[in-house]
């Protein structure tokens, strides 16, 4: 088995891509081993891993965030031959990614959306323009941004796997996605990160 890695915008992550589906449908984003561990496998062992901040799973890529050494720059020389180790162990056992559904494990819902219904056109358009033109460019970046709600004017959106915590982040809405849902959507006023 051969991982692919990639670099990120975020220089505190970097992308797996094992050459085989991670996650059929949607997106799992892991932020400690406890939220893992009732989860997924592969996500607890490599929350487990020294220097690992959080685990991100797409269709078919991996993104891992790790914590920074003491002059703030990731140190991924050591880091990175623990977690293909990790990844390629638990492909090759046939273990499922996430945990089957009814096995003590947690399901994977929807976060709640926060909008008022007379929205319910203007959120529709705003999700249809995240799904077709937003996603897509930020899971090749190793992340994913979801819709989290609107109000007068405000949409808030999820920042997740390289996304969440990148540097360029703020820029990626203000300039890319608010200019896009402004121009399509001229209710928006403001796109902001949750």
């Amino acid at each position: 088995m051969f991982i692919q890695t990639e670099a990120t915008p975020n220089p505190a992550t970097l992308k797996f891509l094992p050459g085989k589906v991670v996650l059929e449908r949607g997106t799992a984003d892991f932020r400690s081993a406890d939220e893992a561990a009732e989860k997924s496998g592969l996500a607890t062992k490599l929350m487990l891993l020294d220097g690992v901040a959080g685990v991100f799973f797409g269709y078919d890529f991996i993104t891992i965030t790790k914590t920074s050494d003491a002059q703030g720059r990731p140190d991924w020389q050591h880091l990175k031959p623990a977690i293909l180790g990790t990844i390629m162990e638990h492909f090759m056992s046939g273990q499922p990614v996430m945990l089957p559904v009814g096995s003590g494990s947690a399901t994977m819902a929807p976060d709640a959306e926060d909008f008022d219904p007379a929205d319910e056109k203007i959120v529709a358009t705003i999700k249809e323009l995240l799904e077709t033109r937003v996603r897509p460019a930020v899971a090749q970046d190793g992340g994913d941004i979801t819709f989290h709600g609107y109000r007068e004017g405000r949409v808030k959106l999820h920042m997740k796997g390289a996304c969440a915590g990148c540097p360029s982040s703020t820029a990626t809405l203000r300039h890319g996605i608010q200019n896009l849902l402004k121009h399509f959507i001229p209710e928006v006023q403001e796109v902001v990160a949750v």
